[in-house]
């Protein structure tokens, strides 16, 4: 028996049996999780809301007989609206909104990291700072096992010196 996923969303009759139902509720649930999976890729805290408009979708179309058109403008609005509205006070919330050099220089400058490697002011090397593993480079001459300060940061490269 062939069955045709696509007549799911293009039902001239406006009626959905049992099978084509659940099968719309499984499609937004599993869109919805894409979205979540996709969030820990794609940096921004947006697709996260985009995920739970999709399994808000998926909830109703469990319980609920509604066209394709208006699952799409329910995902598309909730998701909009959700962003719009919650993403700053959830970034708040979680932490998330902690970003730039402010930041870096209020939870590195001035701190205690450990050489991992030699650094020379020839060739960056490794000090190990909050349990991390980190690129760094000195204008000291630095042993491993070393305690290092840090002083400056630029990305992901620790600028150390010697104690």
């Amino acid at each position: 028996m062939k069955y045709n996923y696509l007549a799911v969303f293009y039902n001239k009759s406006n009626s959905l049996n049992m099978d084509e139902f659940m099968n719309i509720t499984v499609l937004w649930f599993i869109v919805g999780f894409i979205f979540f999976l996709l969030e820990f890729i794609v940096p921004g805290f947006i697709l996260f809301f985009f995920g739970i408009a999709a399994w808000l979708v998926a909830i109703l179309t469990l319980f609920t007989d509604i066209g394709l058109n208006t699952q799409l403008i329910i995902f598309l609005i909730t998701a909009i609206v959700s962003v719009i509205l919650l993403r700053k006070v959830l970034k708040d919330k979680l932490g998330m909104y902690r970003e730039g050099p402010r930041v870096l220089e209020d939870e590195y400058i001035g701190k205690i990291a450990l050489a991992e490697t030699a650094i020379t002011p020839q060739d960056n090397g490794k000090v190990e700072f909050k349990g991390a593993s980190w690129d760094a480079k000195s204008d000291d001459y630095i042993v491993p096992g070393q305690k290092v300060q840090i002083i400056e940061t630029r990305s992901i490269l620790l600028i150390v010196k010697q104690i």
